[in-house]
């Protein structure tokens, strides 16, 4: 333990002020770097796990018992606590910093040990934060009464963190992405460790190994930010065997878009979302059956569908005189619209003149406002966790309906009949409980398998006489055929899926777990 006296024993007051005010400032610094790493790997695990609140919530429960086994070990250090302290800043810089790339390669090229990676690299860091407050506490109560003492570190601690939980959505993740986060903030932990071996010089010993220590440190953590786009291309090249052409990180998803010999294929979270060779069945069987049995629809809105697919199908009908299109991603409508690629799958749909896109969350929008609509077409991913899975309730369906004309027709995408059949069911037996007729088809599309859709209305479906020109899946002669299940699809006892349990989100998870290599 070292006091203000051994310090400098002939010192003013305004020295030991001095240095409670920057062990403070690296208690803010402490804090905001220890938050970044636990949401970076919450983040993690829940686009490649799925189940944002079951992630989330292991991860965040992990890391704070393992705070708590930090700060009980913390007792074990007696002497030399400023050495001690500089050590655990350089040790959490090292596995803080370059968590997120550490997990990220795991993912790409050793997928079965990412969890356990996962885990075990969110203990460890949570023991080396756990460690740091208490130490930081112990070094300045020579020089700070108790009840101020306990009040000002906490305070920093709780600002720190707060300062980032605003960031980290916001600032941190869309512009520098979660690889080059985690380095940027375990540079700052290096800058609190050479901070503390220069306040600490008198009382460290071996003041050059740490020194060495800290370049070295520094080192890594600067060469991984430099490589950081290179580690993020090599990892989900082999994850996705196609080459990435358009990759981006969003506070919603992570989108990436590779090319090869079947053409562009889009992934959100790691999930697939079309290929290109056969998006148009799925495309054609989600939008025609809806718009064709309504006759001429002139009022039109689509939920999701970012890419403008569905979008590009809906302005094959004349009689459409505006699309409204609510994708909550700015960053998908802004990157199918301006990328010459992405705008030539979609023929161009997001710039037409037809078109109004609002980036908002769909559900809030249905409740905001009381514009009617002949179709709407809902194209969101399957319901892999609950902040999608609230877009699959009988609240959300309710809504649906009020935003629905009495002639008009809703469709929903609904994963796969096959696969998750008591899913499927799921979302027709919700559609129902909110007094609108289900009506469910399926279509076989190469890249999902089987897959499934429901026609919600106010009034029966009826099959359509004609459809457009030139599509090249959907003929008035095929249609009907979408509309037979066969023995291993029929409809099976279901729940409703409600805002208040969610249920679809487990069984959905159960049953394509099932399936999972």
């Amino acid at each position: 333990m070292f006091s203000r006296n051994r310090l400098n024993p002939g010192a003013s007051r305004s020295a030991p002020q001095a240095l409670e005010v920057t062990l403070l400032a690296s208690v803010f610094v402490v804090a905001a770097c220890g938050l970044v790493y636990e949401l970076a790997a919450g983040t993690l695990a829940s686009y490649l796990l799925g189940d944002s609140v079951l992630q989330f919530s292991t991860v965040i429960g992990t890391y704070l018992f393992a705070m708590g086994v930090g700060s009980w070990l913390s007792r074990f250090f007696e002497r030399q606590l400023p050495a001690h302290f500089l050590r655990i800043e350089l040790l959490v810089a090292l596995a803080g910093g370059l968590l997120p790339a550490i997990l990220f390669m795991a993912n790409g090229f050793m997928p079965g040990a990412f969890r356990f990676l996962l885990y075990a690299m969110v203990f460890g860091v949570g023991v080396l934060v756990g460690l740091e407050i208490p130490l930081v506490m112990r070094i300045l109560k020579r020089e700070v009464a108790l009840r101020e003492l306990v009040s000002q570190v906490l305070t920093f601690d709780y600002l720190g963190a707060l300062a980032v939980s605003i960031a980290f959505p916001l600032l941190l993740v869309p512009r520098l992405g979660l690889i080059r986060t985690g380095m940027l903030f375990g540079l700052m932990n290096v800058a609190v460790a050479a901070w503390a071996l220069w306040v600490f010089r008198h009382e460290l010993r071996r003041r050059a190994a740490h020194a060495g220590a800290c370049v070295l440190t520094a080192g890594v953590l600067a060469a991984g930010f430099a490589a950081a786009g290179r580690i993020t291309t090599l990892t989900e090249d082999n994850f996705y065997h196609d080459h990435i052409v358009l990759a981006a990180t969003s506070p919603y998803q992570r989108i990436v878009v590779t090319n090869g010999h079947g053409g562009y294929r889009l992934f959100l979270n790691g999930n697939l979302q079309f290929a290109e060779r056969d998006e148009y069945r799925y495309h054609e069987a989600l939008v025609h059956p809806a718009m064709a049995a309504f006759g001429a629809p002139r009022r039109v809105a689509v939920l999701g569908g970012g890419d403008g697919m569905a979008v590009r199908e809906i302005l094959k009908y004349p009689s459409v005189e505006g699309v409204t299109l609510v994708e909550l991603d700015p960053n998908m409508t802004r990157l199918f619209s301006r990328d010459k690629a992405m705008a030539r799958l979609n023929a161009g749909a997001l710039s037409s003149p037809k078109l109004h896109i609002v980036n908002t969350d769909a559900f809030q929008w249905l409740q905001s406002g009381d514009e009617m609509f002949d179709v709407i077409v809902v194209d969101f991913p399957d319901p892999t966790n609950f902040s999608i899975g609230k877009l699959y309730t009988s609240s959300f369906y309710a809504l649906l309906a009020q935003r629905l004309s009495a002639s008009g027709y809703a469709v929903v995408q609904t994963t796969s009949p096959l696969v998750a059949r008591k899913s499927f069911w799921t979302v027709a037996a919700t559609i129902e409980s909110v007094g609108l007729l289900a009506t469910p088809y399926h279509a076989n599309v190469p890249s999902f398998g089987e897959w499934g859709y429901i026609i919600a209305s106010h009034r029966p479906w009826h099959m359509p006489a004609l459809l457009p020109e030139g599509l090249r899946f959907l003929s008035p002669q095929t249609l009907p055929l979408l509309f037979d299940f066969p023995k291993d699809m029929v409809r099976v006892p279901a729940e409703v899926n409600r805002l208040s349990n969610q249920l679809l989100v487990t069984t959905y998870e159960q049953e394509w777990g099932r399936v999972q290599p």
